[in-house]
């Protein structure tokens, strides 16, 4: 991609001073921050853009490469601009206190937090979580707000500098031959103060909204998966990122099937005549029922697997299998043929062990 002219992009001449180029620089940084446009890829890009002409024309050394060799000088010097906003934010950390209003003193970093993470559980069903589905989910969190920008003053005005602290955030008191420095108590360590609020937010700078979420459930999920959407946490301080939304999940119980890794089991009932003779029985599977094929002389709590009908794989391709495990369904009411029938077989049964017993005996004589 073809970058713009430095200068261009800043609006200035080459000729320009360097206060010129940071007033320059100060106006795009305000028009374009990401604070003041969410969501807006075009304006992220001019943000981007303009830190880099100033990284490069309010450098020296920097800015005389590039009048004699143009962006191709200063690649073969190794530079290749900002990879994303904390580079920006942490190279130009000073800049951007001044350009808000924030006092001297104090490093960004104690002052300048990123938002805070949220945590949202979410209920599932099972076959929502064996093959996925897209949901909207509803969550309430604090967002900087749009009427100052996050400042919390009227109108988005840079805050005023604290008049007990005068801006470092600290204050200290003599004990005797010691000096004990202390946070300060108007100002909280902020070194700023707002004197006039937003109307909007009441100089907090964040207000309580309440947004609605696309969140695309991936097939194979289980109870404590845990899905992270960026930026939808809290809104961090002016110049910081928000946190991160994390969803955990839980999944319903299922009445007919039970999951164990990523295969299924589901427990199937046969009659005692087929568990003996074999044959066929209809076994539920996540997608419809299958016949599978029983063996003469099936026991009770056998399993039988279907390949491939189980969880897809949460991180790779497949699925599990299905396991049909049996057991021998016991009629609670029969009529008389069945009855007698069965009694029948009892007997017969019963005189074969019968059999079996004497023929034991007269071998051990």
């Amino acid at each position: 991609m073809t970058k713009r002219d430095y200068y261009e992009v800043l609006g200035v001449t080459k000729s320009a001073e360097a206060d010129e180029i940071k007033k320059a620089y100060r106006k795009l940084a305000l028009k374009y921050h990401p604070d003041r446009n969410k969501g807006d890829k075009g304006a992220e890009e001019k943000f981007k853009e303009a830190a880099e002409a100033y990284e490069v024309l309010s450098d020296a050394e920097k800015r005389k490469i590039y009048d004699r060799f143009g962006h191709a000088g200063l690649q073969q010097q190794g530079f290749t601009g900002f990879r994303n906003f904390d580079d920006i934010f942490s190279s130009f950390g000073d800049i951007f206190e001044e350009f808000f209003g924030f006092g001297g003193g104090q490093s960004r970093a104690n002052r300048v937090r990123r938002g805070a993470d949220l945590r949202l559980e979410l209920m599932i069903d099972f076959l929502d979580a064996a093959f996925g589905k897209e949901t909207e989910i509803e969550m309430s969190k604090h967002e900087s707000c749009d009427s100052c920008h996050g400042l919390g003053t009227r109108g988005g005005s840079p805050p005023s500098v604290c008049s007990t602290c005068g801006g470092r955030g600290q204050v200290t008191r003599s004990q005797g031959f010691f000096s004990i420095s202390t946070t300060c108590p108007i100002c909280q360590g902020s070194g700023t103060v707002v004197t006039d609020p937003c109307d909007k937010c009441r100089g907090i700078g964040r207000v309580l909204i309440s947004k609605k979420l696309s969140l695309k459930i991936p097939p194979g999920v289980e109870s404590g998966s845990r899905l992270r959407l960026n930026g939808e946490g809290e809104s961090g301080d002016v110049g910081a990122h928000p946190g991160d939304l994390y969803v955990y999940i839980n999944v319903k119980p299922h009445e007919t099937f039970k999951r164990d890794g990523d295969n299924v089991i589901v427990l199937t009932p046969i009659s005692y005549p087929l568990a003996t003779l074999g044959g066929q029985v209809d076994v539920p599977t996540l997608e419809g029922a299958e016949k599978i094929d029983i063996p003469k002389g099936t026991q009770a709590g056998q399993e039988f697997k279907i390949l491939g009908k189980g969880i897809p794989h949460l991180r790779g391709r497949g699925r599990g299998d299905l396991i049909a495990m049996v057991y021998i369904k016991t009629p609670k009411e029969l009529d008389q043929e069945e009855e007698d029938l069965l009694r029948r077989l009892a007997e017969i049964e019963g005189s074969q062990v019968t059999a079996k017993k004497r023929g034991f005996f007269s071998r051990k004589k």
